[in-house]
């Protein structure tokens, strides 16, 4: 169990207050391009990719795929070491889906990447359905280096929302990867949408209850953002639907930290579009400004995460 005390004066158990219990500094993240595609969209699992997914495959903010892994690495470096003195880094291959090559050419750049003196952590975003043995066996070679982290997107567990956004996969798939990561030991942070089309409040926390006995690492929460060049952002110009306004997300967000497990720790909390690709919610730009207001209503509130499951009997959040 995480207690409130170890969580470095936040009601929640951030990534930064992990990353300091055990690197004892701060580590900053170097998003990297791996210049792979998808299943969903080179015609394996589909061809549009997911609904919301940016042509970048939500990468907008990695390194280019122009440049190796080691140049990638040092310009990520330079940048943040330019506004700060940092000297530990999480190596994050985040555009498209980071297992989804030949398994040489993915333990060439894994290594690439891990074999950095300054690369404490590697982080691989991919999908679920694309976690073969070949895979595995080289993450579990790579993990008895340095620790890997694989970020899964589930998104939803709703089958009727997973068919709308195209994810291309059953929750069976996602359980199956699950078990199998779990048996090398490899850590599993999966990624959250909040507001897709058609899900209620209560639907959104179904998912936080079902990740709660799923006995993942990492949850990031993401509020769904409409991007330029989207099939989302056709189907929002042609019948707009609900997209929450700051003060209704933290309300929501606020009540997704209470039914958290509060071992889980927290990669995200809201996210920032790209600006020139950014249709709606345009209040999301702010991202400093929608974390200071939500960390004050978590103490408004009297919100810590997990309280739920701790104490039944806590008020509901209106």
């Amino acid at each position: 169990m995480v207690y409130r005390e170890l969580w470095n004066g936040r009601r929640y158990y951030s990534l930064d207050s992990y990353l300091k219990q055990n690197f004892q500094e701060k580590v900053y993240k170097i998003t990297l391009n791996g210049a792979m595609t998808c299943p969903n969209r080179d015609g394996s699992a589909g061809t549009g990719g997911c609904i919301f997914c940016s042509a970048k495959g939500s990468g907008d903010f990695a390194g280019s795929s122009l440049l190796s892994i080691p140049q990638q690495i040092a310009r990520g470096k330079a940048e943040v070491q330019a506004k700060r003195p940092v000297r530990s880094f999480i190596a994050y291959f985040q555009a498209f889906t980071n297992t989804y090559a030949p398994v040489g050419y993915l333990e060439s750049i894994f290594t690439q990447a891990i074999s950095d003196p300054d690369v404490k952590i590697l982080s691989i975003a991919t999908r679920p359905d694309c976690l073969g043995d070949d895979v595995l066996e080289l993450l579990d070679r790579l993990n008895r280096i340095k620790p890997v982290w694989i970020e899964l997107g589930l998104q939803t567990i709703h089958p009727g929302t997973a068919a709308y956004i195209r994810r291309g996969y059953p929750l069976s798939v996602f359980e199956a990867a699950l078990h199998n990561l779990h048996h090398i030991g490899i850590s599993v942070i999966v990624h959250t949408i909040l507001y897709l089309p058609g899900e209620t409040p209560e639907m959104m926390l179904e998912t936080i209850r079902y990740l709660n006995h799923m006995d993942i690492q990492g949850i990031k929460l993401q509020l769904l953002h409409i991007l330029r060049g989207t099939d989302l952002a056709e189907e929002y110009a042609r019948a707009p639907f609900h997209t929450p306004d700051m003060e209704e997300y933290i309300q929501m967000l606020g009540k997704c930290i209470l039914h958290l497990n509060p071992d889980i720790v927290i990669h995200r909390l809201t996210g920032d579009g790209p600006k020139e690709l950014l249709i709606a919610p345009l209040w999301t730009s702010a991202k400093r400004t929608v974390l200071n207001r939500f960390h004050q209503y978590l103490k408004e509130n009297d919100i810590w995460q997990g309280q739920a499951i701790s104490n039944p009997n806590c008020p509901p959040l209106p």
